[in-house]
């Protein structure tokens, strides 16, 4: 499948920015399941400063902004050529080691509610039915709603709320695969829905690592593994490490974010 994709990401600042970085995470790399046939980053009120791969081998577009800008807009459009792989992407690749990712962070940092869950799934030999398993729970109970965590929200808080969005969905998953000894990453990237084209924020998910088949992605929140309408765009031990844009700014007080986003499949000409 081949899928073309237009992410815009706009801000106006209330008042002009002195100076800033950002720091991009929304260029694709060719891995297993999927191939980039062209992808364009376009800037409006910021420089390039570097790119780089980071840690996690996510390639990194750091960029300045332009002393005095009100305004910055962000757009990154392309086609990217997917295949239906069950969710496997197989052997772990990198220089960091698989411990690594059995480390809690803040955001997924384990509590009573969280070891309970994992107390629920104890027991359980076949890795991946347990995977499932724990996948389904977590979809039954935290419902998906908007306006109840951000981006600041434990997964501890999450299901203490039973309500949250994607990126909950992984962090749960994320700290209870971990105290099962189950290494487990967060993944950001893009989800062509099947009912519509524009969308208001790319997609999240978590993939756990099991002998045998390497790393295998869980999308908690549509209750599957990732197929050939995912395009895989960061990963990391949770969200921050694998974001979209972070940064930092002087010089303005407020900003006012918009996102559009599309993505569909592109239809082959005979």
């Amino acid at each position: 499948m081949r899928l073309a994709i237009d992410h815009i990401t706009s801000y106006a600042f209330s008042s002009p920015v002195s100076r800033g970085l950002q720091r991009l995470r929304l260029t694709p790399k060719s891995t297993s399941g999927q191939r980039i046939v062209d992808w364009t980053m376009e800037l409006e009120g910021a420089t390039l400063e570097v790119e780089y791969d980071d840690h996690n081998q996510n390639h990194v577009t750091l960029i300045a902004l332009v002393p005095g800008a009100s305004r910055l807009v962000i757009r990154c459009h392309g086609v990217v050529e997917t295949a239906d792989e069950s969710g496997i992407i197989g052997r772990h690749a990198g220089h960091l080691p698989l411990w690594y990712f059995l480390q809690s962070t803040p955001l997924t940092r384990t509590g009573p509610r969280l070891r309970s869950l994992a107390a629920s799934l104890a027991g359980a030999t076949d890795r991946v039915a347990m995977l499932h398993r724990l996948s389904d729970a977590i979809h039954d109970k935290v419902a998906y709603a908007t306006g109840h965590t951000d981006a600041d929200t434990t997964a501890e808080e999450a299901l203490a709320v039973a309500s949250g969005v994607c990126q909950d969905h992984a962090h749960i998953f994320i700290a209870v695969a971990r105290a099962a000894g189950i290494p487990a990453r967060y993944v950001s990237g893009y989800l062509m829905m099947d009912d519509r084209v524009n969308q208001e924020a790319g997609h999240a998910w978590a993939e756990a690592h099991v002998d045998g088949l390497g790393w295998v992605g869980f999308d908690v929140s549509n209750g599957i593994c990732p197929d050939a309408r995912y395009v895989r765009m960061a990963t990391g031990r949770d969200y921050r490490d694998a974001a979209p844009i972070t940064g930092i700014r002087f010089g303005t007080h407020e900003e006012t974010m918009k996102v559009s986003l599309a993505v569909e499949q592109q239809r082959m000409e005979q």
